[in-house]
């Protein structure tokens, strides 16, 4: 990861809005349709060169590819796995549980579950080895057209995948777990050998305990996250932490998110993880006093902060001043050094569904970045 000396840089958690024409033709593969491969490729390639752009020209420090050619940050991994297959029926999150009109009014409104949720019924083994490597040579073709300060690429975490996709074939959740890990290094080890930071997405870590994970007690479910961490470390043996930086959420949705863990709970566990930077939610109204536990925690002095000052959830523009107060907080904690701007969340995590206008998703970017220049000058104020 590369820090600055002398100003804040800015960054976002990696998935943004796709075109039209890319959503139609994820979609078409997703749903089984025809297709031709050689379109779908052209369409991502293109889709990429147009997204790096659009995000450097907004004045973003440290880009990705917006997981374009992706269907799901964390179902992708089907298109590329062997192991898994039938149809998994996602459980309402528990906070929506009690309120079934709400949950229509955000299915009406988002469109309806456009992603395969599938389950693990098979040993899990890399398929498909070109994929990331596609992945790669696209990003690697669109910075060399439109350089950035920094780059990365997103990658699903071993418990992420498990908290999508349920075990019904490994004797235990930890052996499934384990296994993923195992095969998922790969991916991990590839896009830090391409020359990029690697993200590995871990929302299993908060999100999963009112989600997936929502059978758990408290203590089973900390029990758990700790396992995950655990397992991440280990597929990640092979990269320094300063080439890894993990996202941590309670779920990209506008719900009452009245059964999120406290972050005071899962902190801990997070911190042993291995990635040096940690993304996370710090600005919706349900995460935005957590600064408080960051500042009473004891960080390890290797830790980057990339807290989320910017809600991913709301078509509201944050003010470029709102922005800045939020990152000296952060600075104030940690030194301004040590500190990333960033989103709550992505803008595209799943194609063909999210709330956020594309438009409106850029101009929220915008003010991110004049929000960062802004806390930039006082807080290297001569």
């Amino acid at each position: 990861m590369k820090l600055s000396r002398d100003r804040i840089l800015t960054t976002h958690v990696g998935s943004l809005p796709r075109s039209g024409a890319l959503t139609e033709v994820l979609l078409k593969k997703e749903r089984g349709e025809a297709y031709e491969t050689g379109e779908l490729d052209r369409v991502v390639r293109e889709a990429v060169l147009e997204i790096v752009a659009r995000q450097v020209a907004t004045g973003i420090d440290v880009v990705s590819d917006g997981e374009a050619g992706k269907i799901g940050y964390a179902t992708y991994i089907k298109d590329r796995l062997a192991g898994f297959g039938g149809e998994s029926t996602a459980r309402p999150h528990l906070d929506l549980k009690d309120h079934p009109e709400l949950r229509k009014r955000m299915t009406a409104f988002t469109g309806p579950q456009t992603f395969k949720r599938l389950c693990c019924v098979a040993p899990v083994r890399l398929e498909d080895r070109e994929a990331v490597h596609k992945d790669i040579a696209n990003f690697r073709a669109a910075l060399e057209r439109t350089p950035a300060t920094d780059a990365f690429l997103n990658a699903a975490s071993p418990g992420v995948v498990s908290s999508f996709q349920p075990n019904r074939y490994y004797a235990s959740h930890e052996a499934y777990v384990e296994a993923v890990g195992e095969v998922m290094r790969e991916e991990y080890e590839a896009i830090v050998a391409g020359g990029f930071v690697l993200q590995v997405d871990c929302p299993d870590l908060a999100m999963s305990r009112h989600t997936g994970f929502q059978e758990l007690t408290e203590e089973q479910f900390l029990h758990r996250a700790a396992h995950h961490v655990e397992v991440l470390n280990e597929a990640l043996r092979n990269i320094p932490a300063v080439c890894v930086r993990m996202h941590v959420c309670w779920g990209n949705y506008e719900g009452p998110h009245d059964h999120d863990i406290a972050l005071e709970k899962v902190l801990g566990i997070i911190l042993k993880a291995k990635p040096q930077g940690i993304s996370f939610e710090a600005s919706n109204p349900r995460h935005a006093h957590e600064w408080a536990v960051w500042r009473e925690a004891e960080l390890p002095d290797e830790k980057v902060l990339i807290p989320g000052v910017l809600d991913s959830s709301t078509n509201f523009v944050e003010h470029p001043e709102l922005i800045a107060q939020r990152i000296g907080t952060f600075a104030a904690i940690v030194g301004r050094e040590r500190v990333l701007a960033g989103s709550d969340c992505g803008f595209g995590t799943f194609a063909g569904y999210g709330k956020v206008d594309p438009g409106v998703a850029f101009k929220k970017l915008r003010s991110l970045v004049e929000g960062a220049r802004i806390a930039s000058a006082r807080l290297w104020r001569k």
